[in-house]
């Protein structure tokens, strides 16, 4: 029986980047995909927000996706906000096909050598002493120390768990498809009594093929779309069907928000839509799930290598429901504004209203790029929990940008105090330490200016688990709770 130290189910963009996180952490990672290539007959998702792309870039790969992409310094929550002024190099969302998406991610996890066992399904699995027996279609099976499924919201993996989704019911219903078109449509949006629609170009450079989403009542249990099913509902907004035919995807999606109530059974974990599934509208799914496989990656690492407990998995759900949670909440609140009753067109017009104001923008803005994430690790300094900038700093080698430091995967101490003042000996096997300088403001989306601290401590997801005011105060704490314990004796 072939053994892995992880084996992923699913190898979109949540098994994509959590395969090439573990890869990074020197674990044995293998993805185990149902389709035979990594190719999409469709774009599906159209972009990642800002703090996905920080966090690629974090790795060093973020220009892959953005010299493919294209960047719009916008977002959207009932009205259209420009985030030009939010502090971060990656201010945007960035406009790129999932399909594009998956194949740049794939190339990435390919040169890491990651192990794909592709054109099989994992079916079920088995936990014992120790281990996980993972079955895939076909009969064979694989041994895993842990499985994690990032199989989508139908998950096998979820179900066999035995762990609900739970949440709120459909109300309405999207056909969403890509075909080509032999008359012209009217690109753009329209609305009626019945929703908001959608027909645009693709974007692959030929005029006549089209994306189009049609919103419609839901009815529970409909079976999928057919073509015949997309032509009535195009001709039912725009009075024709423009000639619709070769549809490449036809799909459906409803207003259904609901999430695991638990992400782990012992070895067993779930991540991205396996975990949570909600409308596509405001783009937030591909990204919630990438950063679930940040948050997850070097935890799992650490567990397997043995430098920390097993109850640091623990916070994997503690950090990321309560985020996914929030995001299933304004994701409603977004449907909600773009309902076409006159009820929700007063409410609609008085949030655009307050959106017009500064700091609503840039609040709302920050929250549907993912820049104004906080994870609850205690009372301190406003950084803690949040987002580490990306800073120029000065080192004993030269300038040097945050994120670059960060290309390792491992933890850093960034110390831009006192030199003395901070000791990380018994735990720099682990955790890399560089003392340097920065004279800058500390901007942080949402928040405004915050003091400058004088030493941080960020985990390899790129978040702050640390605030130093010049003494080591709760730095050992810290460094033990997220990164294990100290390596030899200390006096």
């Amino acid at each position: 029986m072939t053994k892995h130290a992880v084996v992923i189910a699913g190898g979109g963009p949540t098994g994509l980047v959590l395969a090439a996180e573990l890869a990074l952490a020197r674990i044995d990672v293998a993805i185990v995909e149902r389709r035979e290539t990594q190719d999409l007959a469709s774009s599906r998702g159209l972009g990642l927000n800002a703090r996905t792309v920080e966090m690629l870039d974090q790795r060093g790969v973020a220009e892959r996706f953005v010299s493919k992409g294209t960047p719009y310094k916008v977002a959207h929550f009932g009205a259209s906000l420009d985030t030009s002024d939010l502090p971060s190099r990656h201010n945007y969302t960035l406009g790129l096909p999932q399909k594009q998406t998956e194949r740049i991610l794939a190339d990435w996890v390919a040169e890491l050598n990651v192990p794909s066992y592709r054109g099989v399904d994992v079916t079920g699995f088995t936990q014992h002493a120790g281990g996980v027996s993972v079955e895939l279609s076909g009969g064979r099976t694989l041994d895993a120390d842990y499985l994690v499924g990032c199989d989508g919201g139908r998950s096998v993996v979820r179900k066999t768990m035995g762990i609900e989704l739970v949440g709120w019911d459909a109300s309405i219903s999207y056909i969403i498809a890509e075909a080509s078109v032999r008359e012209t449509p009217p690109w753009g949006l329209l609305s009626d009594a019945n929703g908001n629609h959608a027909i645009g170009p693709l974007g692959d450079g030929v005029a006549s093929h089209a994306r189009m989403v049609v919103e419609q009542p839901y009815v529970a249990d409909a079976p999928a779309p057919t073509i015949e099913d997309l032509r009535a509902a195009v001709r039912g907004v725009w009075g024709t069907d423009f000639g619709l035919h070769d549809a490449t995807w036809i799909s459906r999606f409803t207003d259904a928000a609901r999430q695991a109530t638990s992400y782990r059974d012992r070895r067993v974990l779930i991540a991205g839509d396996a975990a949570h599934v909600h409308s596509p509208i405001g783009g937030q799914g591909l990204n919630l799930g990438a950063q679930d496989a940040m948050n997850l990656a070097w935890k799992l690492a650490q567990v397997i290598r043995g430098t920390s407990p097993d109850v640091l998995l623990e916070t994997y759900q503690a950090e990321r429901h309560p985020v996914a949670a929030r995001v299933l909440k304004t994701n409603l609140a977004h449907v909600a504004l773009r309902r076409t009753d006159a009820r929700s067109k007063a409410l609609h017009e008085h949030v655009a209203e307050m959106l017009k104001m500064d700091e609503p923008r840039r609040c709302y803005g920050a929250l549907m790029l993912g820049l104004d994430l906080h994870y609850d690790l205690g009372a301190g300094h406003a950084l803690l929990g949040r987002r580490m900038p990306d800073l120029d700093v000065v080192t004993d080698v030269g300038p040097r940008r945050v994120f670059k430091l960060m290309h390792t995967a491992r933890p850093l101490l960034l110390n831009l105090g006192d030199r003395d003042a901070v000791d990380i000996t018994s735990w720099a096997d682990r955790v890399q330490r560089i003392d340097a300088r920065y004279d800058g403001v500390w901007d942080l989306p949402a928040l405004g200016v915050v003091p400058a601290p004088h030493a941080v401590l960020v985990r390899p997801d790129g978040y702050v688990a640390w605030v130093g005011d010049g003494t080591d105060h709760g730095l050992r704490d810290a460094l033990t709770t997220w990164f294990g314990a100290p390596t030899r004796f200390e006096a």
